[in-house]
């Protein structure tokens, strides 16, 4: 994908989901919250590999099943099998759009679901156990991706964490687009560390220490360890509990500048925060 359209953070979608009528009956998705307010951060690629593999509009449903061989993905009769072209559509996309910084899936296709499709077998007999072909490829040659199903972002605190992780996967590819120095990514880690605190503790510590040994290895292996340590760490959902360790931590930044009832009326509003009567943006 041609990284030169500006700043713009670019974010994969499934067609169906921005109303494209591409599904099997002819319809549509519509996601409403990406329509409405996703779309105004986020440059949406929408994908429909179904309809990109040749398959028409509408056309007989495809659904996942589990054969000697593996899974495939075929018509419900088993009269047409489009594994292949699925598999090969996935992986082809995953090289054009290796610079989106997220990627918004719809939910239960066998195509484009992100985890708990149905799965059947050869009796027909189905758990909610699969992933859709083309997101498997997808996710599989983009570790690093932030991943999201529509349904999901309806969640307040699933849909914090995704955009969370956009944002951060983002900004690492705007600081990727020029060389790297050590000077750089020490910003980059300054910048990050305290919402590493807020969403896992044990990955502000490591990642912390691993740039302060950065001289004993190369420089690129050190910045392909961190971003991935940083990925998998926003990952976990930030708690109140880590939320409070974090504000107590910054507070001490500013006693020199606030006076004594200030500093006061700032340790109430985080106790409040940690006791859940006030939102995390009163203390901040």
């Amino acid at each position: 994908m041609d990284q030169s359209q500006g700043d713009a953070i670019q974010v994969g979608i499934s067609s169906c989901l921005l109303g494209q009528r591409v599904r099997f009956d002819g319809g549509h998705k519509r996601a409403d919250y990406c329509e409405r307010e996703l779309s105004r951060y986020f440059q949406f690629v929408p994908v429909c590999p179904e309809v990109a593999i040749g398959l028409g509009v509408p056309r007989p449903s495809i659904r996942l099943v589990r054969l000697e061989d593996g899974i495939h993905a075929q018509t419900g009769d088993g009269s047409q099998d489009v594994t292949a072209a699925l598999v090969a559509y996935g992986r082809q996309k995953a090289q054009e759009l290796s610079g989106l910084s997220g990627y918004v899936f719809c939910a239960k296709s066998p195509s484009c679901g992100m985890e708990r499709v149905r799965l059947y077998d050869r009796h027909g007999n189905g758990v909610k156990e699969g992933v859709g072909l083309y997101a498997r490829e997808l996710m599989a040659h983009n570790p690093l991706l932030p991943v999201e199903e529509d349904g999901r972002l309806n969640d307040p605190v699933l849909r914090e964490n995704f955009i969370t992780r956009v944002f951060a996967y983002h900004d690492w590819q705007q600081l990727c687009r020029t060389p790297m120095t050590a000077g750089r990514l020490i910003a980059f880690h300054s910048r990050y560390k305290y919402l590493l605190l807020a969403h896992q503790p044990s990955a502000y510590r490591e990642l912390g220490r691993y740039l302060g040994n950065m001289r004993e290895r190369p420089l690129s292996h050190v910045a392909e360890r961190y971003i991935s340590g940083l990925m998998q760490a926003l990952q976990q959902r930030a708690s109140r509990k880590n939320h409070t360790n974090v504000l107590q931590h910054l507070q001490g930044y500013f006693k020199r500048q606030l006076s004594p009832s200030q500093k006061a009326e700032l340790n109430e509003t985080i106790d409040k925060y940690r006791r859940g009567i006030l939102p995390l943006l009163s203390p901040i």
